[in-house]
């Protein structure tokens, strides 16, 4: 039910978008000066890696659970309002559907890094798997 409440949110909410979506490549990740927000699972950076240096914060919980304000409230931990920044998941899907709710709902300047860890290991990125507690810095 609150997937479907999320889905029509997200529908309504195009005209204040600022959402920019970018296929990620190892490059991108080496050069890009963004922060750059992990919203995988702790299971999925366990198993997967983490790109170093990455905000590693949850979304969606084990049992595909989230909780909207709580996740926002430690975005604005992480980011200034009219910062741009990006977020990636293990495939996309989940990045897209929350940087739409960020950008296009909540006015954030969100980048949606399109294909997740999945294509950057893929593409031959080595990810870290050393430090994969929740991290703020």
């Amino acid at each position: 039910m609150y997937k479907i409440i999320l889905g029509l949110l997200l529908l309504g909410s195009t005209l204040f978008a600022k959402v920019t979506d970018v296929e990620v490549t190892p490059q991108f990740i080496k050069n890009t000066k963004l922060k750059i927000i992990d919203i995988r699972t702790e299971s999925e950076w366990a198993m997967a890696g983490v790109i170093k240096d990455a905000y590693l914060l949850t979304f969606f919980d084990e049992r595909g659970n989230y909780d909207i304000e709580v996740f926002i409230e430690n975005i604005n931990k992480i980011v200034e309002k009219n910062e741009q920044f990006a977020i990636i998941c293990y495939v996309g899907s989940r990045t897209h559907m929350v940087a739409n709710l960020l950008g296009k709902k909540n006015n954030y300047n969100v980048v949606n890094l399109k294909g997740g860890m999945d294509k950057l290991i893929k593409q031959g990125f080595k990810p870290t798997f050393h430090s994969l507690s929740i991290s703020q810095k």
